[in-house]
């Protein structure tokens, strides 16, 4: 598999620490343990697999210097970037002021973004989708027409 699929709770435990939901370690690329996590839009975090990192990175590192939107756009994600490994446990540390920024607690979310996870707060989580619940048949033909999209 190229991407993830689902949406899988965990808990932090008092040192920011989380196990990877089977579900997810089911569905990496074989021998994967190290990710990179930053910052995300919605105030939740995105944890990549190196292996989807390295493109996004190397893409990333080839933009123009010159323009201040490439530079706001980098301060805010790679800044916040962190290489982060699997323990022997099977889990990963949130360093701590990433943990701030998507205002992680305990109870967190892990969801399918393609080819990344989105770490949420999961009464956050809940609220969000709870909001898309009546709009979500209209955002669908939209992005299914708009970008041309069949199933």
């Amino acid at each position: 598999m190229t991407g993830f699929l689902g949406e899988y709770e965990s808990t932090l435990d008092p040192k920011g620490r989380f196990l990877l939901p089977g579900g997810f370690k089911k569905q990496l690329p074989e021998g994967e343990s190290t990710f990179v996590v930053c910052r995300g839009t919605e105030k939740c975090l995105w944890l990549y697999p190196s292996s989807s990192w390295k493109p996004i990175y190397d893409k990333l590192s080839q933009l123009n210097d010159f323009d201040p939107k490439v530079r706001e756009f980098r301060r805010f994600f790679l800044g916040s970037a962190s290489e982060v490994e699997l323990d022997s446990a099977g889990r990963l540390l949130i360093p701590p002021t990433l943990k701030e920024y998507a205002g992680l607690q305990k109870d967190i979310t892990l969801a399918s973004a393609v080819n990344k996870l989105e770490v949420w707060d999961t009464t956050r989580y809940k609220q969000l989708i709870e909001s898309y619940s009546e709009s979500f048949s209209f955002t669908a033909k939209n992005v299914m027409v708009d970008y041309n999209v069949t199933i």
